[in-house]
C-alpha cells in the first residue's frame, strides 16, 4: 500500500489538523506527518503548493489527495475497516457520523470566541451570546453517547467521534467553561491518551505565536 501522508498547521492552534491526526495516531495507523506552520499573516505560501484548497488538513496517499478533516478519517475508515475509526454496529456508527456532522457545522460561537491553543493558561473569557448554549448541547452529546455505550468514550473504545470533538476538549479546559463530573471524566479520558500527550507535547514545543487566535 501506498504510503499516508497528513499535511498539518500549527499543533497549537490547527483544530482542523489536530482531528485527523488524532484519529489516525489514537488508532494506531501509521503515516507520516509534514507540518507546515501559520507563520505568515495571510497563510503559508507552502500550503497552496500542496493543497488545492491552500488549507491544511490534507491526506496524501501515493498520488491522490483528499482532505477536510471528517473526510480524511471516513477515508481511512475505508483503507483500514478494522482499525476502529468508526463503531461496528451499524445504528452507533450512524450516530458517529451524525454528531461529528453536528461539530463540522456547528458550534460555532464557541470556535469564534474560544480558539483551540494547547498553551493557554486556564482563565475565563468575558463570552458572547450563544457560547455556552454550544458548551450545553456538546455536553448533552457526550453524557448521552456515553450513557449508551458505557464509555469511558463518545462509543465506547476511541473513535473518529471523539477525534472530531477533541479541539472542544482543549476549549472546554482552557476557557474553564464546564464543571460537571461527567464531563470532565470524559475529557479526562482523553487527555489520557498516549495520542493526545504526543500532540500536547509537541504543541507546548512550537516556537510559533499567531496573535489572532491567542484569545
Amino acid at each position: 500500500m501506498d504510503k499516508l501522508t497528513l499535511y498539518i498547521g500549527n499543533k497549537n492552534y490547527s483544530s482542523w489538523s489536530f482531528r485527523p491526526w488524532i484519529a489516525l495516531e489514537g488508532c494506531r495507523i501509521f503515516f507520516e506527518e509534514v507540518l507546515i506552520p501559520f507563520d505568515f499573516p495571510a497563510g503559508n505560501p507552502r500550503i497552496r503548493e500542496v493543497s488545492p484548497t491552500g488549507k491544511v488538513p490534507m491526506l496524501v496517499h501515493g498520488e491522490f489527495k483528499v482532505w477536510e478533516s471528517l473526510a480524511i478519517i471516513e477515508y481511512v475508515a475505508e483503507l483500514f475497516p478494522d482499525a476502529g475509526l468508526w463503531p461496528k454496529d451499524r445504528q452507533a456508527r450512524a450516530l458517529a457520523r451524525s454528531i461529528s456532522m453536528e461539530m463540522l457545522a456547528g458550534f460555532r460561537a464557541l470556535r469564534n470566541a474560544c480558539p483551540m491553543n494547547i498553551r493557554r493558561p486556564v482563565s475565563r473569557l468575558d463570552l458572547p451570546e450563544g457560547v455556552m448554549d454550544d458548551v450545553a448541547r456538546i455536553e448533552t452529546i457526550w453524557r448521552d453517547m456515553r450513557a449508551l455505550s458505557g464509555g469511558p468514550f463518545l462509543f465506547g473504545a476511541f473513535s473518529g467521534a471523539d477525534a472530531m470533538f477533541a479541539p472542544v476538549v482543549n476549549r472546554l479546559e482552557v476557557y474553564d467553561l464546564v464543571s460537571a463530573a461527567d464531563t470532565l471524566d470524559y475529557m479526562a479520558a482523553m487527555k489520557a491518551l498516549p495520542a493526545w500527550q504526543k500532540w500536547e507535547k509537541a504543541a507546548r514545543e512550537e516556537p510559533w505565536i499567531v496573535p489572532e487566535d491567542e484569545a
